[in-house]
């Protein structure tokens, strides 16, 4: 079968270097008479650089170029924080570094410049070949239209596209900085007007160069200066009020390179194929920029019409598999990109919890189970500071893995220590009491504990990070509980006092929540809600935590204190669903630590059903291979993180 593809950006060569490598038969029919170098960069979603990685000729590893981005910071032009969030990894990278890289996957000979689009000849209905405007032609099996969001293949197949008003316009540029000013680390710095549409953003490429962007509504820049005044002007002009590194990178801009975008899209396509013609990338669907979703999206579309290809020679059924697939998660870009710009234009101002990253989301996981599943509430009472709630963690874990279908878990908070005024707890009344208490509960456990936080640097109260965990609730229920988990290693395994509003806001950030709303809901809405918990936990009577109380839709209802074996959890669970059936988890180290990246020796033996000794000679293997790595701050027990690896929690 031979597969002419008209367009030689992103889309239709990533598609050409698939099916190559696949044995089709692949022609590339450039417009530009040179390799299409033109773009400055882009952000790529991880799921973009996982196709890349399949792209690579060799089988030496690739070697990506670009930055790594992995934060999101949003300020005012007065520099007032407005969010700062950890992301998933996408990677920067220039266009024409991307382009040189797919160029050199292809032999030179399957890909033709210099052929700009005129028509296609059919007979019976179907095209065999397609004529360029210098009269060349070039048949074959099936067509793909690549050519990008001004796709005149589109335009042959549907007729003229109905694109959305242009109502934001976006310079870019690309500029290199002085040693210093770009972070090692990658951020993504953006400043935005809430009152008006007008913002600025910049993205590190490499150490020493940044791509940026300044997008405006049209309604700021009179239409004479825009036809008059050169990019520079306009960009001082618009941007005289926001802060020094705005003016730096302006000032080190050199404009020859930038360019004046007018940003658009259009409504879902009904089909992205017409007989044997079909559209990728920008040509079958197209977003305003404020999603980034264009060039993952791309290779996202060659991804799925290349494995399509390779099961069906029925090019009908394949491209009709091919927009099932697709068509969703790109009217969701589509969509989402709407909203952004309609929050970006608003006349009023914008609510600080309403604002939006903007990315697009990785796809959503196929683990995640509908309520309808769920039979049983859990109320789950614990505290940040509680001990025996950091014990039972391996049971705990075990039971979401493997009865999780059948449970809806609620978390609160059972303020267990207000202050050390007055305060006495079984044996303890003091911080040494607490020390003391520790030192035996990890003897016991052989959970990792460290002691010393009460010797050297004791919590007053366990309500500041309690508070904080209904501020994290507040914004993400899962994302939550990521957050319980991390404070927890701060205190239990870090020897970190977790009263530091500091810990706490980099505690939120590294479970992926907006630390600066997280700021706002503690000081906001988080002690009402804080508040709430304890009236609760006096309604019900709760004087031990953990407390766990388990109730069905019939209102029939059980109650655990203290620590318990697992037996019990799900002795529990089957009094409720004598049918419930356990779910097979695995217990390979790649499968657990995908799950929870990070692991008690304790946990991982739990899990694992391995003892512990052969626990830690493997978790010790896999240190030593860097597979994984081990925190070094504790007296007793480990505790082991996997390399590369995002916050989960289930």
């Amino acid at each position: 079968m031979k597969v002419v593809i008209i367009g030689g950006g992103i889309a239709g060569m990533s598609l050409a270097i698939l099916l190559h490598k696949n044995g089709f038969q692949v022609v590339v029919n450039e417009r530009e008479n040179e390799m299409p170098l033109l773009g400055n960069a882009f952000l790529m979603h991880s799921d973009g650089v996982s196709i890349l990685k399949l792209l690579n000729k060799d089988d030496a590893p690739l070697e990506l170029p670009g930055k790594l981005i992995d934060t999101f910071l949003l300020k005012s032009p007065d520099e007032v924080e407005l969010k700062y969030q950890k992301l998933e990894p996408w990677q920067c990278i220039r266009r024409s570094e991307l382009i040189k890289f797919l160029y050199q996957q292809l032999p030179e000979a399957l890909i033709i410049k210099g052929r700009v689009f005129s028509h296609f000849l059919y007979e019976s209905g179907k095209a065999v070949a397609v004529v360029f405007n210098n009269g060349e032609k070039e048949y074959g099996d099936i067509f793909i239209g690549a050519d990008g969001a001004m796709s005149q293949v589109r335009q042959a197949l549907f007729g003229k596209t109905r694109f959305s008003p242009v109502e934001v316009k976006e310079i870019i540029g690309v500029t290199k900085m002085p040693t210093g000013f770009i972070s090692k680390n990658g951020v993504f710095v953006k400043y935005k007007e809430i009152s008006k549409g007008l913002s600025f953003g910049y993205i590190p490429t490499s150490d020493e160069e940044l791509v940026w962007f300044m997008q405006f509504d049209v309604k700021l820049l009179e239409e004479e200066m825009e036809k008059s005044a050169s990019l520079s002007l306009i960009c001082q002009q618009l941007l005289a009020h926001f802060p020094d590194d705005v003016q730096l990178i302006l000032n080190h801009t050199d404009y020859s390179n930038s360019y004046i975008w007018n940003t658009t899209d259009f409504d879902l396509l009904d089909s992205f194929h017409s007989k044997n013609i079909v559209l990728i990338g920008d040509a079958a669907h197209l977003a305003v920029p404020f999603t980034s979703a264009g060039t993952t999206n791309a290779l996202i579309d060659a991804n799925v019409l290349s494995e399509i290809l390779n099961k069906t020679s029925n090019y009908e059924e394949a491209f009709q598999a091919f927009y099932q697939q697709r068509a969703k998660a790109v009217e969701e870009h589509t969509i989402l990109g709407r909203q952004i710009k309609k929050n970006f234009l608003a006349s009023e101002a914008e609510s600080l919890d309403d604002i939006q990253v903007p990315l697009i989301t990785h796809k959503a996981s196929n683990n995640k189970l509908a309520p309808k599943f769920k039979k049983v509430h859990l109320l789950y009472f614990t505290d940040p500071v509680c001990s025996t709630c950091w014990l039972i963690q391996p049971q705990l874990r075990k039971l979401k893995l493997e009865y999780g279908d059948y449970l809806e878990i609620e978390y609160c908070m059972g303020g267990l220590l207000p202050s050390w005024d007055n305060y006495k707890r079984g044996s303890i009344s003091k911080p040494e009491d607490a020390a003391a208490y520790w030192i035996k509960a990890a003897e016991i456990s052989d959970m990792p504990i460290n002691h010393g936080i009460w010797l050297e640097h004791p919590l007053t109260s366990s309500y500041p990070p309690s508070i904080a965990f209904k501020a994290a609730q507040l914004q993400d229920t899962d994302k939550a509980i990521i957050f319980l988990r991390r404070i927890n290693e701060m205190l239990f395994v870090d020897n970190q006092n977790i009263v530091d509003l500091k810990l706490l806001y980099n505690a939120a950030y590294e479970a992926g929540l907006d630390a600066s709303r997280f700021l706002r809901d503690m000081s906001g809405r988080a002690p009402e809600l804080f508040q709430a918990d304890l009236s609760l936990a006096e309604e019900l009577s709760i004087s031990v935590l953990p407390t766990f109380i388990f109730t069905d839709k019939f209102n029939n209802s059980s109650v655990l204190k203290g620590f318990q074996e697992y037996e019990t959890f799900e002795n529990m669970v089957l009094n409720f669903i004598p049918n419930a059936t356990k779910k097979v988890i695995s217990k390979d180290y790649h499968g657990l630590f995908n799950l929870y990246p990070t692991l008690t020796t304790k946990e991982f033996s739990f899990l694992s059903d391995l003892g512990m000794a052969q626990s830690e000679n493997l978790l010790k293997e896999l240190e030593l291979s860097g597979i994984i790595k081990k925190s070094n701050s504790h007296l007793i027990g480990n505790i082991w993180k996997m390399k590369s690896s995002l916050p989960m929690e289930n």
